[in-house]
């Protein structure tokens, strides 16, 4: 599952600022259903590309990059990433990726033995028709490495910060969108770790292995 602008960006740098896990629901009010339901959890995401009502942070991997969130539990709803986690409900396995862990990504899919990848990419919608290519060419970064092809990391970055969402994201509040959001999002390998989705009952549970 393929969100890099920016909904696993996000989560990723989430886990690096200490997070120990991330719950994806699919609507602002289970968000903070849920968040309220976990003690000291936090909310995180967007609606529309907005920070809603209530959220501790935006989708902005900035935003969650500087705050201490040592152990905490965080739950987060977006308008792609969580929505294409949430439909993969026959994958044999789940893994959601960015840029900033697509090789970590790809030795956790290539370990699992189960073969050619299903790459799902959650920004191209009907009245969007133009969007997810900084998705696809993220997931082609990744099927690379899980090849041991090269990388192409310079084209894929200088591909997802010219994509027509990232010019959308450019003309976003502040409050929304920081101005460094897309840096954060093209800083190829920065971790080494993948993140899997857990299935706990009837909900989706994103932890780093």
């Amino acid at each position: 599952m393929v969100d890099v602008l920016r909904a696993f960006t996000t989560a990723a740098y989430a886990f690096a600022s200490g997070a120990s896990a991330v719950w994806l629901v699919g609507t602002v009010e289970e968000a903070l259903d849920l968040s309220r339901e976990i003690p000291d959890a936090l909310t995180m995401g967007e609606e529309h590309g907005r920070r809603p009502d209530g959220f501790d942070f935006s989708n902005s991997p900035v935003g969650v990059a500087s705050a201490d969130l040592e152990g905490r539990v965080l739950v987060q709803r977006t308008s792609a990433g969580t929505q294409g986690a949430i439909a993969a409900t026959n994958a044999d396995r789940l893994f959601a990726s960015s840029l900033v862990c697509a090789s970590a990504t790809a030795r956790a899919v290539r370990d699992t033995g189960l073969g050619v990848p299903t790459y799902v990419i959650t920004g191209r919608f009907p009245d969007f028709p133009d969007g997810g290519e900084d998705d696809l060419v993220t997931a082609q970064l990744i099927e690379r490495a899980r090849l041991g092809e090269a990388l192409e990391t310079v084209a894929t970055r200088d591909a997802v910060a010219r994509s027509v969402w990232a010019q959308k994201m450019g003309k976003m509040d502040v409050n929304d969108v920081h101005q460094d959001d897309i840096a954060y999002s093209v800083d190829v390998d920065k971790f080494d770790f993948a993140m899997e989705v857990e299935r706990v009952d009837t909900r989706l549970r994103l932890i780093a292995r």
